[in-house]
Protein backbone atom coordinates (compact mmCIF):
# COMPACT_ATOMS: atom_id res chain seq x y z
CA UNK A 1 0.00 0.00 0.00
CA UNK A 2 1.31 3.69 -0.98
CA UNK A 3 1.28 5.58 1.47
CA UNK A 4 1.34 10.04 1.00
CA UNK A 5 2.79 11.88 3.97
CA UNK A 6 2.45 15.58 4.16
CA UNK A 7 4.22 16.47 7.52
CA UNK A 8 6.84 19.78 7.55
CA UNK A 9 8.47 18.61 11.17
CA UNK A 10 11.60 16.58 9.81
CA UNK A 11 11.62 14.80 13.26
CA UNK A 12 8.30 13.34 12.95
CA UNK A 13 8.25 12.99 9.39
CA UNK A 14 11.10 10.82 10.02
CA UNK A 15 9.28 8.83 13.03
CA UNK A 16 6.01 8.37 11.22
CA UNK A 17 7.64 6.90 8.42
CA UNK A 18 9.90 4.39 9.91
CA UNK A 19 6.45 3.37 11.82
CA UNK A 20 4.69 3.13 8.93
CA UNK A 21 8.15 0.78 6.96
CA UNK A 22 8.19 -0.98 9.19
CA UNK A 23 4.45 -1.93 9.32
CA UNK A 24 5.70 -2.50 5.06
CA UNK A 25 3.90 0.08 4.14
CA UNK A 26 5.71 2.19 1.75
CA UNK A 27 5.56 6.19 2.64
CA UNK A 28 6.31 8.93 0.08
CA UNK A 29 7.30 12.35 2.39
CA UNK A 30 6.48 16.37 1.49
CA UNK A 31 7.02 19.49 3.90
CA UNK A 32 4.53 21.82 1.71
CA UNK A 33 1.23 21.44 1.32
CA UNK A 34 1.27 23.16 -2.28
CA UNK A 35 3.44 19.72 -3.16
CA UNK A 36 1.68 17.08 -1.59
CA UNK A 37 -1.32 18.32 -4.06
CA UNK A 38 -0.13 17.80 -7.36
CA UNK A 39 1.43 14.48 -5.68
CA UNK A 40 -1.98 13.45 -4.96
CA UNK A 41 -2.98 14.65 -8.45
CA UNK A 42 -0.14 12.93 -10.02
CA UNK A 43 -0.10 9.36 -8.31
CA UNK A 44 -2.43 6.80 -7.21
CA UNK A 45 -1.90 6.62 -3.39
CA UNK A 46 -4.05 4.49 -0.72
CA UNK A 47 -3.72 7.36 1.76
CA UNK A 48 -3.04 10.16 2.53
CA UNK A 49 -1.81 11.76 5.98
CA UNK A 50 -2.07 15.23 6.34
CA UNK A 51 -0.48 17.38 9.21
CA UNK A 52 -2.85 20.54 9.52
CA UNK A 53 0.28 22.94 10.23
CA UNK A 54 2.15 22.95 7.43
CA UNK A 55 4.66 26.02 6.34
CA UNK A 56 3.14 27.28 3.30
CA UNK A 57 -0.61 26.49 3.41
CA UNK A 58 -2.96 25.16 6.42
CA UNK A 59 -4.07 21.48 6.24
CA UNK A 60 -7.53 22.40 5.92
CA UNK A 61 -6.83 24.18 2.51
CA UNK A 62 -4.81 21.30 1.13
CA UNK A 63 -8.09 18.92 1.86
CA UNK A 64 -10.27 21.30 0.34
CA UNK A 65 -8.64 21.75 -2.76
CA UNK A 66 -8.06 18.27 -3.42
CA UNK A 67 -11.85 17.50 -3.37
CA UNK A 68 -12.26 20.28 -5.33
CA UNK A 69 -9.81 18.70 -7.89
CA UNK A 70 -12.05 15.47 -7.23
CA UNK A 71 -9.10 13.72 -5.61
CA UNK A 72 -10.85 10.97 -3.78
CA UNK A 73 -7.69 9.62 -2.21
CA UNK A 74 -8.69 8.75 1.87
CA UNK A 75 -7.04 11.36 4.07
CA UNK A 76 -6.20 10.91 7.34
CA UNK A 77 -5.35 13.96 9.51
CA UNK A 78 -2.56 14.28 12.04
CA UNK A 79 -2.56 16.92 14.23
CA UNK A 80 -1.77 17.79 17.67
CA UNK A 81 -5.29 19.92 18.04
CA UNK A 82 -7.77 17.60 19.43
CA UNK A 83 -10.65 20.75 19.78
CA UNK A 84 -13.85 19.97 18.74
CA UNK A 85 -14.03 22.23 16.15
CA UNK A 86 -10.92 21.41 14.27
CA UNK A 87 -12.07 18.24 13.98
CA UNK A 88 -15.72 19.12 12.67
CA UNK A 89 -13.64 21.49 10.14
CA UNK A 90 -11.78 18.41 8.50
CA UNK A 91 -14.59 16.17 8.40
CA UNK A 92 -16.43 19.09 6.52
CA UNK A 93 -14.05 19.13 3.86
CA UNK A 94 -13.83 15.46 3.46
CA UNK A 95 -11.54 13.73 5.49
CA UNK A 96 -11.88 10.36 6.23
CA UNK A 97 -10.56 10.21 9.82
CA UNK A 98 -8.85 12.63 12.66
CA UNK A 99 -6.00 11.17 14.46
CA UNK A 100 -4.30 13.53 17.94
CA UNK A 101 -0.75 13.36 18.24
CA UNK A 102 1.07 12.04 20.06
CA UNK A 103 -0.24 8.69 19.05
CA UNK A 104 0.58 5.08 19.19
CA UNK A 105 1.67 3.19 16.03
CA UNK A 106 -0.47 0.12 16.11
CA UNK A 107 -3.16 2.90 16.14
CA UNK A 108 -2.26 4.61 13.20
CA UNK A 109 -1.65 1.32 11.48
CA UNK A 110 -4.82 -0.26 12.31
CA UNK A 111 -6.63 3.36 11.65
CA UNK A 112 -4.75 3.55 7.70
CA UNK A 113 -5.93 -0.16 7.05
CA UNK A 114 -9.29 0.07 8.22
CA UNK A 115 -9.66 3.31 6.05
CA UNK A 116 -8.03 1.32 2.55
CA UNK A 117 -10.48 -0.97 3.12
CA UNK A 118 -13.61 0.33 3.34
CA UNK A 119 -12.53 2.63 0.49
CA UNK A 120 -12.06 -0.16 -1.91
CA UNK A 121 -15.42 -2.06 0.02
CA UNK A 122 -14.27 -4.29 2.22
CA UNK A 123 -14.87 -4.21 5.66
CA UNK A 124 -12.82 -7.61 6.20
CA UNK A 125 -9.04 -7.37 6.93
CA UNK A 126 -8.86 -10.46 5.13
CA UNK A 127 -9.63 -10.63 1.42
CA UNK A 128 -10.80 -14.21 -0.04
CA UNK A 129 -10.99 -15.08 -3.59
CA UNK A 130 -11.46 -18.92 -4.40
CA UNK A 131 -8.87 -20.41 -2.21
CA UNK A 132 -6.28 -17.45 -1.55
CA UNK A 133 -6.61 -15.73 1.50
CA UNK A 134 -5.05 -12.16 1.35
CA UNK A 135 -4.46 -10.77 4.75
CA UNK A 136 -4.38 -7.30 4.70
CA UNK A 137 -3.17 -6.39 8.48
CA UNK A 138 -0.74 -9.64 8.71
CA UNK A 139 0.73 -8.75 4.48
CA UNK A 140 0.38 -12.62 4.45
CA UNK A 141 -1.15 -15.12 2.00
CA UNK A 142 -2.43 -18.35 2.85
CA UNK A 143 -4.23 -21.35 0.77
CA UNK A 144 -5.71 -23.76 3.17
CA UNK A 145 -4.29 -22.21 6.42
CA UNK A 146 -0.52 -22.88 4.21
CA UNK A 147 1.29 -20.04 3.76
CA UNK A 148 2.04 -19.12 0.15
CA UNK A 149 5.45 -17.14 0.21
CA UNK A 150 6.32 -14.16 -1.84
CA UNK A 151 8.59 -11.89 -2.26
CA UNK A 152 7.10 -8.18 -1.28
CA UNK A 153 6.93 -6.95 -4.89
CA UNK A 154 4.40 -10.02 -5.58
CA UNK A 155 2.50 -9.36 -2.42
CA UNK A 156 2.19 -5.84 -3.13
CA UNK A 157 0.41 -7.00 -6.72
CA UNK A 158 -1.66 -9.55 -5.09
CA UNK A 159 -2.49 -7.08 -2.60
CA UNK A 160 -3.50 -4.34 -5.08
CA UNK A 161 -5.59 -6.89 -7.58
CA UNK A 162 -7.20 -7.91 -4.34
CA UNK A 163 -8.17 -5.05 -2.68
CA UNK A 164 -9.48 -3.97 -6.76
CA UNK A 165 -11.15 -7.30 -7.78
CA UNK A 166 -12.52 -7.63 -10.69
CA UNK A 167 -11.33 -4.32 -12.37
CA UNK A 168 -8.51 -4.56 -15.00
CA UNK A 169 -5.43 -2.81 -13.93
CA UNK A 170 -2.96 -1.78 -16.34
CA UNK A 171 0.61 -2.60 -16.06
CA UNK A 172 1.25 1.23 -15.79
CA UNK A 173 -0.90 1.10 -12.61
CA UNK A 174 0.94 -1.86 -11.32
CA UNK A 175 4.55 0.14 -11.49
CA UNK A 176 3.10 3.41 -9.96
CA UNK A 177 1.77 1.30 -7.07
CA UNK A 178 5.59 -0.57 -7.07
CA UNK A 179 7.79 2.08 -7.28
CA UNK A 180 5.64 5.58 -7.09
CA UNK A 181 7.06 7.25 -10.16
CA UNK A 182 10.96 6.23 -9.00
CA UNK A 183 13.14 4.21 -11.06
CA UNK A 184 10.64 2.69 -12.39
CA UNK A 185 11.87 -0.42 -14.63
CA UNK A 186 10.43 -1.10 -18.08
CA UNK A 187 6.70 -2.19 -18.69
CA UNK A 188 7.73 -5.83 -19.19
CA UNK A 189 8.68 -6.37 -15.59
CA UNK A 190 5.21 -6.47 -14.75
CA UNK A 191 4.57 -9.32 -16.58
CA UNK A 192 7.53 -11.01 -14.91
CA UNK A 193 6.06 -10.88 -11.52
CA UNK A 194 2.86 -11.98 -12.73
CA UNK A 195 4.24 -15.14 -14.34
CA UNK A 196 5.74 -15.93 -11.13
CA UNK A 197 3.01 -14.88 -9.19
CA UNK A 198 0.30 -16.88 -10.48
CA UNK A 199 3.30 -19.98 -10.78
CA UNK A 200 3.22 -19.50 -7.11
CA UNK A 201 -0.34 -19.66 -6.17
CA UNK A 202 -1.28 -22.19 -8.94
CA UNK A 203 1.22 -24.69 -7.07
CA UNK A 204 -0.61 -24.01 -4.28
CA UNK A 205 -4.26 -24.16 -5.08
CA UNK A 206 -3.42 -27.39 -7.55
CA UNK A 207 -3.63 -25.50 -10.79
CA UNK A 208 -5.38 -22.81 -10.29
CA UNK A 209 -5.50 -19.57 -12.05
CA UNK A 210 -7.43 -16.07 -10.35
CA UNK A 211 -5.35 -13.84 -12.42
CA UNK A 212 -6.94 -13.39 -16.29
CA UNK A 213 -4.73 -11.38 -19.02
CA UNK A 214 -6.97 -8.94 -20.47
CA UNK A 215 -5.29 -8.20 -23.76
CA UNK A 216 -3.77 -4.76 -24.70
CA UNK A 217 -4.99 -3.62 -21.25
CA UNK A 218 -3.51 -5.36 -18.62
CA UNK A 219 -4.48 -8.12 -15.46
CA UNK A 220 -7.50 -8.63 -13.48
CA UNK A 221 -8.40 -10.93 -10.32
CA UNK A 222 -11.78 -13.04 -10.00
CA UNK A 223 -13.43 -15.39 -8.27
CA UNK A 224 -13.89 -18.52 -10.17
CA UNK A 225 -17.46 -18.28 -9.95
CA UNK A 226 -16.64 -15.16 -12.00
CA UNK A 227 -14.98 -16.34 -14.68
CA UNK A 228 -16.49 -15.63 -18.26
CA UNK A 229 -19.80 -13.93 -16.34
CA UNK A 230 -18.72 -10.54 -16.96
CA UNK A 231 -16.74 -8.14 -18.32
CA UNK A 232 -13.78 -6.63 -16.15
CA UNK A 233 -13.71 -3.09 -14.70
CA UNK A 234 -11.01 -1.33 -16.16
CA UNK A 235 -9.50 1.18 -13.28
CA UNK A 236 -9.22 4.99 -14.52
CA UNK A 237 -5.99 6.45 -13.46
CA UNK A 238 -1.99 5.14 -13.29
Amino acid sequence: MRILLVEDDPTTSKSIELMLTHANLNVYATDLGEEGIDLAKLYDYDLILLDLNLPDMNGHEVLRQLRIARVETPILILSGADDTESKIKGFGFGADDYLTKPFHREELVARIHAIIRRSKGHSQSVIHTGQVAVNLDAKTVEVDGKTVHLTGKEYQMLELLSLRKGTTLTKEMFLNHLYGGMDEPELKIIDVFICKLRKKLSNATGGENYIETVWGRGYVLRDPQSNGMSEPRLAVGA
